[in-house]
């Protein structure tokens, strides 16, 4: 066969892959189904639990025997994203209603992980088997082929409350993300309710029975007024509080008992609430903490801090909300996956998609109840109508060869080749119109049931039957009959699950902190060659200044009220606030520069540092060890975030070798590892800004770099030690930019 080439557009080809891509992200995997409120992972991990027979009311199986028959039936997506979902499913700190039932190390609120799938066991729980799993071998949804066609998985499970709003769900896809809150139980059960009665009803009519989000954690929600607009548009923030109570202890102390958390400080969050309370008594923003204990365990959180006497507690309490995750938000997005494609929805919405999906497996269901009932009516019929006449059948029984004969003579009244003992008989059993299905039935007929008692016990269930197909017809073909159904099946759920609401919903103001101002003073900021930094009075400075010279690196003259800016070798400058640098006395270690910026010793290595006020107030000259040097204004530094990229470099083999404030010097001297010299004028340097990689500064061969840059002022002599030489950079011949420079030979 001849090869065809199809030319085709690359960016086309491209963007309908990425989009393919990104929906097959979406829908089948990070973002959840409203009907059933489940991502393909969980959906498969439930089904395939319910396969296995670990029900609620059998042993546990071990989650690594779950795990492997899931990714080898269904999910073949690695056992590490089947384990996670299994065990967030059974953590009743995330989720509302939990689904699996766990047995072992599943992880604990702050932050441990599970037990490796090898050690722990799992069950399903009791409202997953008769809430999400009941009736699915009645056909109510669609089976599809799974990966490789070898098994059939469901493509929705039943589910008979909204889950989706039950548990919430958090998911991030490609280009969007999902985070919806847990409700409760009951107040959900009562809104469907409701909506089933009038589905007209409005969001804030809604609202009246689903009052707001239900975290497993607790906690109070400070902003109920803006939960109106978030359930109509399907977006916003919710700010949590947690629980804070005052308890008295000995000698007349009090103490703030932390006994609830908001939902988004589970797990790390709770370790880095404590640090932050720490770092406060530290640095003083909190004083009246006189010690700081975590005395959570199994029964629930308890947190406790114990005060000095007469402290303020509500003023406290404002700090805590304001400067530590004892308030934080939580961000609502209600995106979901709603006819194969992702919408965000109302409350109402969700609640409306929900009732459709009801009333579609619950047509289902009752459709397969009633085909059943008929075909049962059919049997019942048969068998009655055969008692009746019971001696003709077994006298065609006596007579036939075999079984086609009789099931012919039964059905269409054929008596060809049967021996009866009467001509009437013969005539009788001609009228004979018996179905296949009735004729199997009267053959497969045991004697005993031609007892007085039985055919009695037959004509009652007859009448059962017929009652239950006027039921099954009633519900199918009335709406009122249908919802009826419905809602005493979510009386039923709620009466069975339904519990207390955890979460308080208030309208609360903004907790304001009163910071005092920083008071303005002068010091001097000193960094050894390890990286810990402090500030020592000048007076003090000033009496030690030859012991500090030699042991600084740098040293700074700088103001309480300033910020210090430090620049990396990989063109980063990191900002810390003076008044977060430590003062204390000449002898005092200080403390590390990673403890108080975003900067990383391990990744970066640091240039040199400067206050903010002396960069504003000129220009920074850079140069990397490519050769690139600029000029950039200093009021392009001055910005509120405390990282930023202060230079570009042409790749990451590039270095920043010196980021200084040009001041009174006149000249830049480069040095470059082969031993060349190049000493230029500041105004050859052109003004940059602070995003450009800058112009040539020297020529270097290939492979060569820079391995140093001086400033020098053209009045004042620059000594270097060159060789174990003295050499003058004053000296050196005066250059032009992006020129080779001379080689120095000492």
């Amino acid at each position: 066969m001849e090869e065809q080439i199809i030319r085709t557009e690359y960016s086309e080809l491209m963007q309908k892959s990425y989009i393919d891509y990104a929906m097959s992200v979406i829908v089948s995997r990070a973002i959840p189904d409203v009907r059933d409120g489940l991502k393909p992972v969980q959906r498969r991990t439930l089904y395939d639990m319910q396969e296995l027979g670990t029900f609620y009311d059998r042993p546990y199986r071990k989650c690594a025997r779950i795990v492997g028959d899931t990714m080898g039936k269904y999910h073949p997506h690695g056992d590490t994203s089947i384990y996670d979902a299994l065990v967030v499913m059974a953590q009743d700190f995330k989720k509302g209603q939990i689904l699996v039932d766990g047995h072992g190390n599943f992880g604990s609120i702050e932050g441990d992980e599970a037990a490796a799938m090898r050690y722990t066991e799992a069950r399903l729980a009791k409202i997953t088997q008769e809430v999400f799993l009941k009736d699915l071998n009645l056909d109510i949804v669609n089976f599809l082929p799974n990966f490789d066609e070898t098994e059939k998985e469901p493509e929705v499970l039943p589910v008979r409350i909204p889950n989706i709003l039950l548990n919430g769900s958090e998911g991030i896809a490609v280009g969007m993300t999902t985070s919806i809150p847990p409700h409760n139980l009951g107040e959900i059960v009562d809104a469907v309710k409701a909506f089933l009665k009038d589905s007209d009803m409005t969001d804030r009519e809604l609202m009246k029975y689903i009052k707001g989000p239900d975290f497993p954690t607790g906690g109070i929600v400070v902003n109920q007024a803006d939960l109106l607009n978030i359930y109509e548009t399907g977006q916003g923030r919710i700010r949590i509080r947690g629980r804070v109570e005052v308890e008295k202890g000995k000698n007349g102390k009090l103490a703030l008992v932390i006994t609830e958390i908001p939902y988004t400080m589970i797990g790390a969050g709770i370790g880095k609430f404590l640090n932050d309370v720490a770092e406060l008594v530290e640095t003083r923003k909190a004083p009246e903490i006189i010690d700081i204990s975590n005395q959570s365990s199994k029964e629930g959180i308890r947190i406790v801090l114990e005060l000095k006497k007469g402290t303020d507690t509500e003023k406290l309490k404002n700090l805590l909300y304001k400067k530590t995750r004892l308030e934080d938000v939580f961000g609502v997005n209600m995106l979901v996956v709603a006819g194969n494609r992702p919408e965000t929805c109302s409350l109402k919405k969700i609640i409306e998609q929900h009732v459709d999906f009801r009333f579609e497996i619950c047509t289902r269901k009752y459709q397969k109840l009633l085909a059943a009932q008929l075909e049962k009516q059919e049997i019942q019929e048969g068998l009655i109508k055969a008692c009746d006449i019971i001696d003709l059948i077994i006298e065609i029984l006596r007579g036939s060869k075999n079984q086609k004969q009789v099931k012919d003579c039964l059905t269409m009244g054929i008596t060809e080749g049967i021996k009866f003992k009467k001509a009437a008989s013969r005539k009788a059993a001609e009228k004979l119109c018996f179905t296949q299905r009735q004729a199997t039935a009267i053959l497969e007929m045991r004697l005993y049931r031609l007892i007085g008692l039985e055919i009695l016990a037959l004509q009652k269930e007859y009448q059962e039957t017929l009652a239950k197909i006027a039921e099954y017809e009633d519900i199918l073909n009335n709406y009122d009959s249908m919802t009826n159904v419905i809602i005493k099946d979510l009386e039923a759920i709620k009466k069975e699950y339904a519990v207390k609401r955890r979460t308080e919903l208030a309208n609360a103001e903004a907790a304001v902190v009163e910071e005092e101002p920083v008071a303005e003073y002068p010091a001097v900021v000193l960094c050894d060659r390890f990286g810990y930094i402090r500030m020592v009075d000048p007076a003090v400075y000033e009496r030690n200044k030859e012991a500090a010279d030699k042991e600084n690196r740098f040293i700074l003259n700088i103001m309480s009220t300033d910020r210090l800016c430090v620049f990396t070798d990989a063109g980063n400058m990191h900002t810390i606030r003076a008044d977060k640098i430590p003062l204390g006395k000449f002898r005092d270690k200080g403390v590390p520069i990673d403890n108080l910026s975003g900067y990383s010793s391990a990744k970066e290595a640091i240039v040199s540092m400067d206050s903010m006020e002396s960069i504003k107030a000129s220009k920074m000259v850079f140069v990397s060890s490519d050769g690139f040097i600029k000029l950039v204004e200093g009021s392009e530094f001055d910005v509120s975030r405390k990282t930023i990229a202060a230079t570009k470099l042409a790749d990451e083999s590039v270095r920043l070798i010196q980021a200084a404030v040009i001041r009174d010097y006149d000249y830049l001297v480069l040095k470059s590892a082969d031993g060349y010299f190049l000493r230029m004028t500041l105004k050859e340097i052109p003004d940059k800004k602070k995003t450009a990689i800058g112009v040539r500064g020297m020529r270097l061969n290939e492979g060569e770099v820079l391995d140093a840059a001086y400033l020098v002022a053209g009045r004042v002599e620059y000594i270097i030690e060159y060789n174990e030489k003295q050499l003058s950079l004053n000296k050196l011949k005066l250059g032009k930019r992006d020129s080779r420079g001379v080689k120095v030979r000492m």
